[in-house]
């Protein structure tokens, strides 16, 4: 499908209910009694607290796809987009007859429901469910598992968001989307199996190219056992890992939302259609690695003391749930020479005094909306005004 087909499909049944970074099982729970009758929708186990975790499956094809989001509870981003898709495949139209004919998806929208409630990365018990994979010590963990086994996918999508420091190599460029086509082993062999996920990457970043060119990055590839996505790699299932990004000024992710829309549609295309050998992985290692080199704002040649010389101040939101909603907190992550990093906003004090809202120096740690710039107050939050 054309790319402008696929934006113009995902604008039209974008999940309008589903909006900015805090979704939970009360927010999917209506749509999933309104998916229709080619949608299967299974209860799967529990989460720690006792909150339901399903799984949806849809479609008649012979190549089965497991995808799970919220993994971690406030990576929201990939679940939206899911909704997204499958208001796509809810309608007749050729995309959504490729897919359901070709593919049978099973997809579990929200695996840690409690830490989606809470906001948090981890589970109830403050476990980390992507280190979980060798012990399958929580009950999200061993209901993923269990669907697994049952299902003996042929591929797996693990989806889950990044925070807003990563850029796209060494470059003043975010990384919006990310992909890893995860290690299997200990010496990150370049296997038949990854080459096959990597040639679905390689698909999906022609396809974001055309519209956040330089903005697409691979995620680190360490091996770890203990992460689910190298367990499934190793047993030989062709898994990607998509991670949602930052996009300029889109801390809500409604527009990053639609490039993993495109990503998953263009992947889900390209399976359907095409027999995946991963003879034409080579590309996938010519995107360049995600690397830290961003903050949020950075103010720079700002004075904070009595020293002449200038430095650079740091600041990175903290994302906090306030009466059901995310609010975006200010705090100094860094004072020094910040040459090498970037600012999503960046700021020139022209060597004016920095100083913290009531009059002291400014430090490492300060959390506030508010400095002091040249005696006059400042606002660092630029995202919930």
């Amino acid at each position: 499908m054309q790319l402008e087909e696929s934006i113009k499909l995902l604008k039209r049944h974008k999940e309008n209910s589903l909006f900015h970074r805090y979704i939970n099982t009360d927010h999917i729970h209506p749509l999933l009694k309104n998916l229709g009758l080619n949608f299967t929708v299974n209860q799967i186990g529990n989460s720690v607290k006792g909150e339901p975790i399903f799984s949806i499956t849809v479609g008649s094809g012979s190549k089965k796809i497991f995808m799970w989001s919220q993994m971690h509870g406030n990576e929201s981003t990939t679940t939206k987009a899911l909704f997204d898709v499958f208001n796509i495949l809810k309608e007749e139209n050729g995309f959504s007859k490729t897919i359901l004919e070709g593919c049978t998806l099973i997809i579990i929208p929200i695996l840690n429901p409690d830490g989606a409630r809470l906001y948090t990365r981890l589970n109830a018990n403050e476990v980390d469910l992507n280190r979980d994979a060798q012990h399958k010590s929580q009950p999200e963990t061993k209901a993923l598992f269990e669907v697994f086994n049952a299902i003996e996918p042929n591929f797996c999508f693990n989806l889950h968001g990044q925070r807003t420091i990563f850029s796209a190599g060494k470059t003043n460029n975010p990384a919006t989307v990310s992909f890893l086509a995860p290690a299997q082993d200990t010496e990150i062999t370049v296997t038949t199996n990854r080459k096959r996920a990597m040639e679905i990457i390689v698909a999906m970043n022609n396809y974001l190219q055309q519209v956040i060119p330089n903005q697409v990055g691979i995620y680190d590839d360490n091996f770890n056992l203990n992460c689910v996505g190298d367990t499934f790699q190793s047993k030989n299932v062709p898994t990607i890992l998509f991670e949602a990004g930052h996009y300029d000024n889109d801390y809500a992710r409604e527009q990053v939302r639609e490039y993993i829309g495109l990503s998953l549609m263009r992947s889900l295309e390209y399976i359907a259609k095409s027999s995946i050998s991963g003879e034409f992985y080579e590309p996938y290692f010519d995107i360049p690695t995600n690397e830290k080199l961003f903050f949020d704002i950075i103010i720079r040649n700002a004075k904070i003391d009595n020293d002449p010389k200038t430095k650079d101040i740091a600041v990175q939101y903290k994302e906090v749930l306030t009466n059901c909603k995310i609010q975006f907190k200010s705090v100094i992550e860094s004072i020094g020479n910040l040459k090498e990093n970037f600012g999503h906003i960046e700021i020139d004090a022209n060597s004016k005094l920095v100083l913290c809202e009531n009059g002291e120096p400014l430090f490492e740690g300060y959390e506030n909306d508010f400095v002091l710039l040249n005696n006059e107050l400042f606002a660092l939050n630029l995202v919930n005004s």
